[in-house]
């Protein structure tokens, strides 16, 4: 008998959520940036383990004070994705000094009355002994169960595949067997390119950037011709992403090139453009486009 279910994945921002979805699908599904709030809407990402399909969905981390639009959609699409949850995960990272968001986060999820299952990240950053203390100190009837991994390094990874396997319900399978994610190509496309952008950017652009994949063609010899455009807030935003010369543009676009080749398996040919405007945040267009609810975020 097959088993699937559903099981979110939250904790606080760049606690390593994206990292540990794409260890468990056992390929790229999400992106991963070392900035935090880098995910921005749910993903879903699908793993197997023999006879169960694991199926889950990244959210955007969760903080308990945003204040731009596009952060307050995020966090209400983040608590939106529990509603209907098999099964939680809260992801924890241990090398950070405080823990007042995840703390934040523990206490609203007794609201929901659901048992969460609790794992520890980036456990080879710290002493042994501060890792039991931390274990000891989120423990509470509210946590079913407490994995110790590294999702960078793929240890523990397994045990909580393991795991789900033997929780979920039985049903159908929701996905075909080869399908890993419910992320359209298009998407995914623009989702590399603004991971490359906050690899090399971290430090010189802000968060209000976003990648849009324009238009898509496939020819008959198997390669794909991608147009993407990236959207900055302001006009001394657009030399940072081009960078002199093009150098940067050029570099950021050679990057995401070689990860979508990897990905999709066949010849990618992209071309990137770099617009000025000044409004994105305030297009329902664009949020609708991954999923996210433009009214949820306010004025």
């Amino acid at each position: 008998m097959t088993k699937c279910g559903f099981v979110t994945v939250v904790g606080a921002p760049n606690a390593g959520k994206s990292t540990l979805i794409n260890g468990l699908v056992g390929r790229k599904v999400t992106i991963v940036s070392p900035k935090v709030q880098t995910t921005r809407h749910r993903i879903l990402g699908v793993a197997l383990e023999e006879d169960t399909q694991i199926v889950l969905v990244d959210t955007p981390g969760i903080f308990s004070t945003p204040k731009r639009r596009l952060e307050k959609a995020m966090v209400h699409s983040a608590w939106d994705s529990l509603s209907d949850a098999d099964g939680i995960m809260l992801i924890v990272d241990v090398s950070q000094r405080s823990f007042e968001e995840t703390e934040k986060i523990l206490s609203k999820l007794e609201l929901y009355k659901k048992k969460a299952v609790l794992v520890l990240n980036k456990i080879d950053l710290i002493p042994k002994e501060k890792l039991l203390e931390l274990a000891q100190n989120f423990s509470r009837d509210s946590i079913d169960q407490i994995f110790m991994i590294s999702a960078l390094k793929g240890d523990g990874i397994k045990d909580i595949k393991t795991y789900w396997a033997t929780r979920l319900p039985e049903g159908p399978w929701l996905f075909p067997k080869d399908q890993l994610s419910d992320l359209s190509e298009r998407l995914l496309a623009a989702e590399i390119t603004r991971e490359e952008i906050f690899f090399r950017l971290h430090e010189e652009l802000p968060y209000a950037i976003w990648v849009e994949t324009e238009s898509w063609e496939e020819f008959k010899n198997g390669s794909v011709k991608i147009r993407q455009i990236i959207y900055v807030q302001r006009e001394s935003q657009r030399p940072i992403v081009l960078g002199h010369g093009g150098t940067q543009i050029k570099a950021i676009g050679a990057a995401s090139r070689r990860q979508l080749t990897a990905i999709l398996q066949r010849p990618v040919h992209l071309f990137l453009q770099v617009k000025v405007k000044a409004n994105w945040m305030d297009n329902p267009r664009l949020y609708a486009s991954v999923g996210l609810d433009f009214k949820s975020g306010g004025a």
